[in-house]
């Protein structure tokens, strides 16, 4: 490919808007514009790269016995509606305004169910893996970092279709092993952590994370136990809070200027884990209390773990002077106006020593009690995990992190086919809902992955595998030297036969213009072509992710070229 006839429009400053260095170098290195918040559009460097990443998803798909399909975008809303995941969904869904009710769809598990409802009627006729690679569509309210997170993002979505428990546990298997190639196979570093499944359902899911400053979930890793883990789900050995010998009856005392745990232990030079914080939320349009200690913060998807919905919110003010007869900062398990549920976390169980809000402003009660003085109606694990406390593997301290997820899969059992009557005939003649899991990755996160974990200050450096060219020839002078034009035309037609794909550099440009594209773009090697090298019989190879060159004659470049990609 001749680069003055190749739609490369790179740019030399980066962005105002663009943050994550993978979004401004996709911009600069002219793999992507922007059309509309959350919205790009692929140009052919960048789509070069996206289809060798949809190449590698395919070789290993069907390698598992997965089957392409391609489903509509536009989906009869009906369908979802069986599920409840319209509601479910929210705005996050785009509705359209037309006669015939239809959405577009944000993943395709309904879909996949009502195929399977209409078609699949017999144990015999599992296992199934269906997969696809298509746009999806939701309506991200704060679209950012490019192509990370968008409005309309190419996503690899399968599905399996099993008779039982079994049978879905070896597809799960089939497709974590599947996943580990994949990602490999693209050169990323990434590590794999249990999470919730929030409103897909399901009994188990993990995701497959890219550690990364900008990244939008938070885990748990200690990389040398190999523990990692969701903060959603995350778990830590930590000591209970404990008893407290001869604790002294309760007793309440004034606290006029304490509105926080913080200030309360501050002002009264109390144990801050002692002081029990009071955390006031909405389930299922029940107001109930959680119980933790003051330095913990309240987990949202263990609470819905907990009660098993995802209709959970915190408490208003209004809601919470109404039941409690108090303001927030001055909230406790003891005397509570009206008859709600107390919940506690576990490491508060058979604690004692505690201090709690009163449930009347400036006052709390100290020498609590959990088994005398509180009525708690149940406990669990509530709280979520903190930089540094001990991993449940080694006891080594837990590192905190951003992360980017690249892929999730899921063991959603029978949720989505007995919504929508997806079901077969056992061995037995028995009728009982497929039993499905679901599996996704992200295309576009891939690549924007790998330029995460491979830049420097000078541009993108590609792997071998997804490199949208495998050679950038750079003729120097091209315009005006016929011996550099028939040499690099000669040499473009000589790696393109033993099926290396070239780009060659044939502009009227400036020498260290094409220098400084070249690194932009990140090809793995460039050839550097130029009168006054041929007069020596020499060339220069650049190797990107080193830096490394070297001169050699022009005759040579083939076969060093065929030894480094092992050809």
């Amino acid at each position: 490919m001749y680069q003055s006839q190749y739609f490369i429009p790179t740019l030399k400053e980066i962005p105002n808007d663009a943050q994550m260095p993978s979004h401004q170098l996709m911009l600069r290195a002219g793999l992507i514009r922007q059309l509309a918040a959350g919205v790009f559009s692929w140009l052919p460097l960048g789509y070069r790269v996206l289809k060798k990443v949809q190449d590698i998803l395919r070789e290993e798909m069907d390698a598992i016995g997965g089957q392409e399909f391609l489903l509509p975008a536009l989906n009869p809303k009906d369908i979802w509606e069986q599920t409840n995941r319209v509601e479910a969904m929210g705005d996050v869904m785009f509705h359209i305004m037309n006669r015939d009710n239809l959405v577009l769809a944000p993943t395709h598990e309904e879909i996949i169910a009502y195929h399977a409802s209409q078609s699949i009627k017999s144990y015999k006729d599992v296992p199934q893996i269906w997969y696809q690679i298509q746009n999806k569509f939701r309506n991200e309210p704060r679209p950012k970092s490019g192509v990370m997170r968008g409005r309309q993002f190419l996503m690899k979505d399968s599905y399996s279709l099993d008779a039982t428990e079994e049978g879905l546990d070896l597809s799960y298997e089939k497709h974590s092993e599947a996943y580990h190639k994949i990602f490999e196979r693209c050169g990323i570093k990434f590590f794999v952590v249990g999470a919730s499944s929030g409103a897909m359902g399901g009994s188990k899911s993990q995701e497959f994370m890219v550690e990364n400053p900008f990244g939008e979930d938070t885990c748990a890793v200690n990389y040398e136990s190999g523990y990692s883990s969701n903060i959603e789900v995350a778990i830590s050995e930590v000591e209970p809070v404990g008893k407290i010998e001869n604790c002294p009856e309760m007793e309440k005392f004034a606290t006029p200027n304490a509105k926080t745990i913080k200030d309360l232990a501050e002002q009264f030079g109390l144990e801050i884990n002692r002081c029990a914080k009071s955390v006031v939320y909405v389930v299922d349009s029940k107001v109930v209390l959680i119980l933790m200690r003051g330095i913990d913060e309240l987990n949202e998807s263990k609470l819905q773990s907990f009660f098993g919905t995802n209709q959970v919110r915190p408490a208003d003010d209004s809601e919470i002077l109404n039941v409690f007869g108090a303001n927030p900062g001055s909230l406790g398990p003891i005397k509570i106006k009206e008859n709600i549920q107390v919940f506690a976390d576990n490491l508060l169980i058979g604690a004692n020593g505690l201090i709690s809000g009163a449930n009347e402003d400036g006052f709390h009660y100290k020498n609590i009690d959990m088994e005398r003085d509180c009525k708690i109606d149940g406990y669990a694990d509530f709280r979520t995990v903190l930089e540094g406390e001990a991993d449940t593997i080694s006891g080594n301290p837990l590192k905190v992190v951003n992360a980017i997820e690249l892929g999730h899969i899921f063991k959603l059992g029978t949720k989505y086919s007995e919504a929508l009557g997806a079901k077969i005939l056992d061995e037995n003649g028995k009728e009982k809902p497929i039993i499905m899991g679901s599996y996704g990755i992200g295309v576009e996160r891939i690549l924007a992955c790998v330029i995460e974990q491979n830049h420097d200050e000078n541009g993108i450096v590609w792997n071998k595998g997804l490199t949208p060219f495998h050679v950038h020839i750079l003729g120097l002078g091209y315009d005006k030297s016929e011996n550099v034009q028939k040499v690099c035309n000669e040499l473009k037609v000589n790696l393109e036969k033993i099926g290396l794909e070239v780009l060659l550099d044939d502009r009227k440009e400036r020498p260290g213009f094409k220098f400084k594209d070249a690194d932009l773009l990140g090809i793995p090697v460039q050839v550097i072509i130029g009168d006054r090298g041929l007069d020596e019989n020499k060339v220069e190879l650049k190797y990107r992710s080193s830096g490394e060159k070297i001169e050699i004659s022009p005759t040579n470049i083939v076969e060093n070229l065929t030894k480094f990609y092992e050809i």
